[in-house]
């Protein structure tokens, strides 16, 4: 009788234990692990992470790290953490949340537009992937680079296009650079290349082009044109005298890219600057800033007429006067003037 007891007692207790074991054992890999309220949270794993900093990231997100701790340790996660951007959806237990750290790692978009320099570029994507500016910059200005494809650190933003683009997050620098690289000989394709030719002008030329365009008007319906009154000076052998180019000469000579210039003026069209279309002669040595798709379209595909000069239209703010006389454009220049002058823009 007594051995019967104690047989029940210690199937009893046993069961209870296992019962106990298995719970805690669903608890830690099964179990809700997820306290955040949105549907999902990412969570973006650096080069140097160790599992100690990972969960000091994933400590607002889970309602228990140190149950997160054992089931890494468990599924042999704890020592092959990989870099990347991921995804933890609301209501996963540590079992998926480790399996989705593991193998589930996503791209991110990476945007960029109107960047007046490499550096601007190079900050601009870092705030967008785990490597800094200082290491893409380096990447962007690698001299052996820029010496195979035919740049220098002045012409060389104009291999990088404005758009959106898909990476992981973790993407080197040079691997980055690549992209891009792969991506300025796809967009010059031979339809392109012939419009260039036709020009007379190579695709880091056209793309020079195209910033001064860019910064001379955002009316799209206006750019072919204006770009048609650059391509007829440079045939002619004038001198392109594009008031962007100064400012952008005024920024570079006081190191200032971000100082706004609303007008220029006459002592600034002397600034010694390759830069400055009003001095010297032909493109500047690089683009003034990075243009969009359409300005290198319209360059491309420059409207065919007989202006030689533009002046933007006091009644129509935006837009621009065309003339084809030195004479008509000195009169709607000075209608320009007035119009400054009356609402006070001196600077």
């Amino acid at each position: 009788m007594y051995k019967r007891k104690l047989l029940l007692i210690s199937i009893i207790f046993g069961t209870f234990v296992g019962f106990i074991f298995i719970f805690k054992f669903y608890k830690i890999f099964f179990l809700n692990n997820t306290k955040f309220k949105n549907d999902y949270s990412y969570v973006f794993i650096d080069r140097d992470d160790t599992i100690d900093s990972l969960k000091n990231q994933l400590l607002p997100l889970l309602k228990s790290i140190k149950d997160f701790d054992i089931a890494a340790y468990k599924k042999g996660y704890t020592y092959n953490i990989k870099p990347g951007k991921y995804k933890i959806d609301r209501g996963m237990g540590n079992n998926k949340i480790i399996n989705s750290l593991r193998s589930k790692r996503l791209a991110v978009k990476v945007t960029f537009n109107n960047q007046e320099r490499l550096e601007d570029l190079a900050g601009r994507i870092s705030y967008q992937i785990e490597a800094d500016s200082l290491d893409l910059l380096n990447s962007f200005k690698n001299i052996s680079f820029l010496k195979e494809f035919g740049f220098n650190e002045e012409n060389a933003l104009s291999m990088y296009f404005p758009n959106t683009y898909e990476v992981y997050w973790d993407i080197l620098p040079d691997d980055f650079r690549k992209k891009m690289e792969n991506y300025f000989k796809s967009f010059w394709n031979q339809k392109r290349l012939n419009l260039a030719n036709a020009i007379k002008l190579n695709p880091k030329e056209i793309y020079i082009l195209a910033s001064i365009v860019q910064k001379e008007s955002v009316k799209n319906e206006e750019k072919n044109r204006i770009a048609g009154v650059y391509i007829n000076r440079l045939r002619r052998n004038m001198k392109l005298q594009a008031d962007p180019t100064v400012i952008y000469a005024l920024k570079k000579l006081n190191n200032n890219y971000n100082r706004i210039i609303k007008r220029v003026l006459y002592r600034d069209l002397k600034i010694e600057s390759r830069y400055n279309t009003y001095r010297y002669k032909g493109l500047p040595p690089g683009p003034i800033s990075m243009p969009d798709i359409s300005s290198i379209e319209a360059v491309l595909n420059y409207e065919k007429h007989d202006y030689l000069y533009f002046v933007v239209s006091p009644s129509k703010p935006g837009y621009h006067l065309f003339s084809k006389s030195l004479k008509k454009h000195n009169e709607n220049k000075k209608k320009y003037t007035r119009w400054l002058n009356k609402y006070k823009i001196y600077r």
